[in-house]
């Protein structure tokens, strides 16, 4: 289904990625590090399109589509390693920021911080060239949010 999109994706150049598959691929990590514990619950789900509407200025119809090609995309993509390495030479810094704070939430969604989560996280933190400082101030911002409220 995503054969063409994840060749592009793991080229040794990829193109900077057109929008559209930029936010696929960018919802397609959320996905991952949300299943990375073996457990994908309703209220993770919940969080990934409501950071797809916030992020994307999309209606909840649109980012529950774009959820559900993500969670096809990220059971067809390729290991992390190179999926996330071919966003972070299509991405800028401050987008891939963004999206480990994104992420960071929803580790969090569930109440609940599993080794699993913070292995992936950590590890697509690193690939994305976000520093490990840049990942604690992101997983602190989201724990700030939670606490507020």
């Amino acid at each position: 289904m995503f054969a063409e999109f994840l060749k592009n994706l793991v080229q040794p150049n990829p193109p900077t990625l057109p929008n559209s598959d930029a936010r696929l691929a960018l919802a397609a990590l959320l996905v991952r590090v949300a299943r990375a514990d073996g457990s994908y619950d309703p209220a993770e789900v919940a969080r990934i399109e409501k950071l797809l509407c916030i992020r994307y200025g999309i209606t909840p119809q649109e980012a529950s589509g774009l959820r559900a090609q993500a969670e096809v995309l990220e059971e067809e993509a390729p290991d992390t390693v190179r999926f996330t390495r071919a966003i972070k030479d299509a991405v800028p810094y401050e987008d891939r920021t963004s999206v480990i704070e994104a992420m960071w939430s929803v580790v969090v969604e569930d109440g609940v911080r599993d080794e699993g989560e913070d292995q992936v996280l950590r590890l697509v933190a690193s690939l994305l060239g976000v520093s490990d400082r840049d990942s604690a101030l992101a997983r602190q911002r989201v724990g700030s949010r939670q606490s507020d409220g």
